[in-house]
């Protein structure tokens, strides 16, 4: 999701709940503690140097259970964020405390944002030599096709 989506998504809620990859929703009384731009600066093992920006949403329970972030509290936090911070309309990661900070996606579905698992990639498969997946073909669904070659039938 772009920091333009969340916005966008933002306009149609009135109570913002982020919900975690398995299930449960984030405690309705947390904070978004930090707005930011993160870049990333790097070379991959193929040699080739790369530059990544992502704005950064770092959420946050405190013990101040009647807290609520409201969805136009949210929206204002955002447009205060890109205004002095300059944010482009990039991808948002956001950072939940776990038992480790998590760092993941985001998507809105039903009303609710959903953090998505992120993964690691090689992004020089080519140069190290990674095979290619090939895709997986279920021989049954041959056996449905009309045409299909059958024991004994001597198509084979």
């Amino acid at each position: 999701m772009k920091l333009s989506e969340i916005k966008s998504a933002l306009s149609e809620i009135q109570e913002v709940k982020f919900r975690l990859p398995n299930g449960k929703y984030v405690p309705s009384h947390f904070h978004v503690t930090e707005v930011g731009s993160i870049q990333k600066h790097f070379i991959d093992c193929g040699g080739t140097v790369r530059k990544e920006t992502v704005v950064n949403f770092q959420l946050f329970t405190a013990a101040d259970y009647d807290h609520r972030l409201s969805a136009q509290k949210l929206h204002a936090i955002i447009e205060l964020s890109e205004k002095h911070l300059g944010l482009e309309d990039s991808d948002i990661e956001v950072e939940h405390q776990g038992e480790t900070i998590g760092k993941y996606g985001l998507e809105f579905q039903n009303g609710s944002f959903q953090l998505t698992n992120k993964q690691t990639d090689c992004l020089a498969k080519e140069k190290c030599g990674i095979p290619v997946e090939k895709p997986k073909i279920r021989i049954s669904s041959f056996a449905a096709q009309e045409n299909a070659c059958t024991p004994g039938s001597g198509c084979c």
